[in-house]
């Protein structure tokens, strides 16, 4: 039953069904590509003793973003009220007040993240849409469908860099890190660059997470990896793929994923949510093409891979992410085959140099997102075409929707108002500026992920007396963390009943297995090494 006092409208005046369904639909696509895209191309590329803790930690991971997103998480990201008070809300509207006239100090920490707080009254998931960016036109749909676009980026993200740390750390260190990462990385990045603080400010732009998705997850991941310490010897030695053809559907779901990822971004269902769209798949296609060539041409073996088709795929769309609805098709084509080789190079060589031959990221996130993001952000202010117009100069009724949108009505608003678009090196005046301001941003983003992503691992040690597993459980795999396996070849009731009755707990406890249980006489001998002639650590 309703209070008299309140009414609610199933259609208020500022909602646009379009832009409303839009956003919903994209929000599903970018789930669609956590699960079960990336957790099915995580779980095949492992060795399949590892597939079902990747399996359970993607779930899990997306499970405890979710709940830390409405409950505190979100508005530090996208809250309408900084905790600095750079940005406050006047007269219902979110007013960024140190544009002018502060110092960078001041400037800097006033807008530095939002106020946390939850967003599950009927209030918060019904009103209108606001932010600290404040966009110049105002969002067509309610708060909900706004946070849940924003959750599933959040989401998505720590489990980017699970391909890091995958085949070591603990299950619970894992359930620890992602929330606590989500809120003190993310949440920090997010508004910084897209929720109207510091950064966005400054001019510095991430169309859809280059730089606060794939380069935070790649830097991360590979700091998390360095504190783990390495695999066993033998799982990097015998690092082979358990499947590639559910590889194959996992990268597939990632790809046309993509199209919600960067169509999204617009937050309208506009022509510039359409030539995201189309870029994204131009960059990627390109991706592709460039990884296989130099792997055909290029590589030791001169074979073109299927693996080496999905990295590529990979950094075409990391790359063109943080500027897909600003570069013109041509541009896509250009950040596409720029990722996609400077990875390849980076794959192939930097991987041999320090300190990167001394980190073991597993599946080589730092390179196909840390990389490909820098390089994708960076390639902004080249790019960036002032053509491709995100928010146009149409007028506003005053329910804050979209009208005289004709070509003759948009071009008489021209006069008090100027359109949103990018202005690269390449066009315009040919100014430096945007490299800049991305430049800038870059490095605020790796140093702020690699710091606090290194305390966490620390403290999360200190509680749980380590965040690696035992090479006893590492050995055995999910059959020690979960009692489960992903392809079981015995009874398995037969085979957990006979570990449970020889074994400790696995978080941290020692196995006793019988030669035929490991799979090899040892998993290897006291005198192997790592490259260094440094001894293998056992725990952290």
């Amino acid at each position: 039953m309703l209070h008299a006092a309140v009414s609610y409208v199933p259609y208020p005046s500022w909602l646009n069904p379009g832009d409303n369904t839009w956003q919903l639909v994209a929000a599903t696509f970018v789930g669609l590509m956590s699960l079960p895209g990336l957790a099915v191309l995580y779980a095949s590329l492992v060795q399949k003793k590892w597939a079902v803790n990747v399996l359970a930690m993607m779930f899990a991971g997306f499970s405890l973003v979710l709940i830390a997103w409405v409950l505190w998480s979100y508005r530090m990201g996208f809250g309408p009220t900084s905790v600095g008070h750079g940005v406050t809300v006047v007269n219902g509207v979110p007013v960024q007040h140190d544009l002018t006239g502060v110092g960078w100090f001041k400037h800097f920490f006033e807008n530095f993240v939002g106020q946390p707080g939850g967003i599950t009254s009927s209030a918060n998931e019904q009103g209108q849409a606001v932010s600290a960016a404040n966009t110049l036109i105002p969002f067509h749909f309610p708060a909900t469908t706004l946070a849940y676009f924003q959750f599933v980026f959040a989401a998505i993200t720590p489990l980017l860099f699970l391909g890091s740390v995958v085949g070591r750390i603990k299950f619970s260190a894992w359930c620890l890190l992602v929330p606590l990462w989500s809120t003190f990385v993310y949440g920090v990045d997010a508004f910084m660059l897209w929720g109207g603080g510091y950064f966005a400010q400054e001019g510095a732009l991430d169309f859809s997470g280059g730089y606060v998705i794939h380069m935070s997850a790649g830097v991360s991941g590979f700091v998390a990896a360095w504190v783990l310490g390495p695999r066993l010897l033998r799982d990097r030695q015998h690092a082979i793929p358990n499947n590639l053809v559910m590889a194959a559907v996992g990268a597939g779901i990632l790809w046309l994923g993509w199209n919600g990822f960067n169509g999204g971004d617009p937050y309208y269902a506009g022509a510039d949510a359409a030539a995201a769209v189309v870029n994204t798949n131009i960059a990627t296609a390109t991706g592709v093409l460039v990884w296989i060539a130099m792997d055909a041409w290029l590589s030791r073996e001169r074979k073109p891979t299927f693996l080496g088709g999905v990295n590529g795929m990979i950094c075409g769309l990391v790359g063109i992410t943080p500027c897909a609805g600003w570069v013109n098709g041509r541009g896509a084509i250009y950040v596409g085959a720029i990722c996609s080789a400077v990875v390849w190079v980076a794959w192939n060589y930097l991987s041999k140099v320090r300190p990167f031959s001394r980190v073991d990221d597993a599946l080589g996130v730092v390179y196909t997102h840390g990389i490909a993001g820098f390089m994708g952000g960076m390639l902004l202010g080249v790019f960036g075409d002032p053509g491709m117009i995100q928010y146009g100069c149409g007028h506003l009724d005053a329910n804050g929707q979209v009208i005289a949108t004709s070509n003759s009505q948009f071009l008489a608003a021209h006069g008090s108002c100027v359109p949103f678009g990018v202005s690269g090196l390449l066009y315009g005046s040919h100014s430096w500026h945007q490299l800049w301001e991305q430049f800038r941003a870059a490095v605020w983003v790796i140093f702020w992920s690699a710091l606090v992503t290194f305390v966490l691992m620390k403290l999360i040690g200190l509680v749980l007396r380590g965040v690696r597993y035992k090479d006893e459980v590492l050995e055995v795999g999910d059959l020690a963390v979960h009692g489960e396996e992903a392809f079981p070849v015995e009874t398995l009731a037969e085979r957990v009943g006979s570990l449970s009755s020889r074994s400790g707990a696995a978080d941290g406890g020692h196995l006793v297995l019988e030669p035929s249980e490991r799979g090899s006489p040892s998993a290897r001998g006291p005198d192997e090494r790592l490259p260094s002639g440094e001894p293998e650590p056992t725990s952290t």
